[in-house]
């Protein structure tokens, strides 16, 4: 089961509309090495998990990256419709991808940079658990260089933010699959095929997470489960030679940014304020307090 929680694992910041940034975030989103790829690679490689028993800690990598990979396509989906807020009509058509207007009420799509739905030949579930997690190295390697050309392209604060907490984050997922493989048959693939150089410690926006050591980190996204992931996840970095470590909980997160109403898309609604009394007159009668939508906050 998925638990659910209403915040975000990064603060995404406000900024001017910038229709042709988001149509390059994108990218992030419904791209071959975005996080819809990385969140269904995982997600339905532990559907097909056999021997887990047996393999405990390997499942429980697999399966708890994937509970942090939803986190992240709620983290680029949030970015991308703070970034279409406020723009109109025409600059969305002329500067960014009129499907942004036309159909989704300047919010995100399940697409590419280039307006290609994702698709589920993206993923990579053979059951072959050393395929799989030399899969998933590749697959992280790819993600981390899009993260960093969307970084290099687009300067909106928001995407920005994004993309700086989802290099480390990225950075994280790739050492963990990369020291499994190392422990499952010996090999080395930080050797063999060494980690793209992104000098995150260069890059403002990620300076933050590495004096607060979320580059060391593996997360559990989950109350209970997925405890032994400590057996795979363990010794020191293969950059910095720290060493790396599980936490529990996660981070509490960020209250998602403020959506307000776009009317020329009918989002929510033609006459968003006709709407509003309705909701608030159904939270009244079941006794909410008026304001309960701001609690996340």
């Amino acid at each position: 089961m998925i638990l659910r929680y209403d915040r975000l694992g990064v603060e995404i910041p406000a900024g001017d509309p910038d229709p042709a940034g988001a149509m390059a975030v994108q990218e992030l989103m419904g791209g071959r090495f975005g996080e819809m790829s990385t969140l269904m690679n995982y997600t339905f490689q532990s559907f097909g998990f056999r021997g887990r028993k047996e393999l405990r800690p390997f499942y429980d990598l697999i399966a708890n990256i994937a509970a942090e990979e939803y986190g992240h396509i709620e983290a680029v989906g949030a970015t991308i419709t703070t970034m279409l807020s406020g723009a109109d009509a025409r600059q969305i058509v002329e500067q960014g991808s009129p499907a942004h207007f036309l159909k989704s009420g300047k919010g995100v799509l399940p697409v590419d940079s280039g307006g290609a739905p994702w698709t589920g030949d993206y993923v990579f579930s053979s059951g072959d658990l050393v395929e799989v997690l030399t899969h998933n190295f590749f697959l992280e390697t790819g993600a981390r260089n899009g993260k960093l050309k969307v970084y290099e392209a687009v300067d909106h604060p928001s995407a920005r933010a994004l993309t700086a907490y989802l290099l480390v984050r990225g950075g994280v997922h790739q050492v963990a699959y990369a020291r499994a493989l190392e422990l499952l048959t010996g090999a080395d693939l930080t050797k063999a095929f060494p980690m793209p150089r992104i000098p995150t410690d260069k890059i403002p926006e990620c300076r933050p997470y590495l004096e607060q050591g979320s580059h060391l980190t593996l997360y559990r996204f989950t109350p209970d489960d997925y405890t032994e992931v400590v057996a795979v996840f363990k010794g020191a970095h293969p950059e910095t030679g720290e060493e790396l470590r599980v936490e529990h909980p996660a981070p509490e997160g960020f209250p998602w940014p403020d959506a307000p109403a776009e009317e020329d898309v009918f989002a929510p609604d033609y006459a968003p304020g006709e709407i509003a009394q309705i909701a608030q007159k159904l939270r009244e009668e079941a006794g909410l307090k008026d304001d309960v939508g701001k609690r996340a906050a």
